[in-house]
């Protein structure tokens, strides 16, 4: 009787870590699970935006406001690879992260986040060098409603990076898991997309 009681003990102390590993997998996965839900949300107020520029565009007889030929498109270009190709940047901090080089995680993330705020500081030069206001008609609200609601998104991205950094120098911190770096990630991505999309619409559909 004596003899099997390690071999018990064993057995509980496996099927508790199994439960423990299984309640964390499980938590992971909801939160997961619940950020793509919240994505998916966000989406569809994007996709509203974008049918409603269509369809405003497409039955505005005097689309442009008086004055206004056309958007400059070289630097919103630059402003777009600069972006787009951020998140190639920020997938590189991702495997720097799994494969447990912190310092090369920072780098890259630190590059991601420099990129996505020159993107701002672009788009706020862009803004400052427009003859046109956010009542300048139909096509100014729209465009200043599309281009600050997806700067506001981009704004978001880069504080969550920052914090996302500043956990990376808290000892262990992504040892157990890196839930917030995924999701900030899969977030960057998401802003990307979205942008190319108001790009196509906004300077080369003109």
């Amino acid at each position: 009787m004596t003899s099997l009681e390690p071999t018990l003990d064993q057995e509980q102390l496996n099927h508790s870590s199994h439960a423990v590993y299984e309640h964390e997998h499980d938590e992971a996965g909801n939160s997961m699970f619940g950020f793509i839900t919240f994505l998916l949300s966000e989406s569809v107020i994007f996709l509203s935006f974008f049918a409603g520029y269509i369809v405003y565009k497409t039955t505005t007889s005097n689309w442009l406001p008086s004055g206004v030929e056309g958007l400059e498109v070289r630097d919103p270009t630059i402003n777009t690879i600069i972006l787009v190709s951020s998140s190639f940047v920020i997938y590189i901090a991702e495997r720097y992260l799994h494969d447990k080089n912190l310092w090369g995680f920072r780098f890259f993330w630190l590059l991601t986040m420099a990129m996505g705020s020159y993107f701002l500081y672009g788009q706020a030069v862009e803004w400052n060098t427009l003859q046109f206001g956010f009542t300048s008609g139909v096509f100014g609200g729209t465009f200043y409603l599309l281009t600050g609601f997806h700067g506001l998104h981009v704004f978001t991205g880069v504080l969550l990076q920052g914090i996302m950094l500043i956990r990376s120098f808290i000892p262990g911190n992504y040892e157990d898991g890196q839930f917030g770096v995924e999701a900030t990630s899969l977030f960057w991505h998401f802003v990307d997309v979205i942008w190319i999309i108001l790009f196509i619409l906004i300077y080369v559909w003109q």
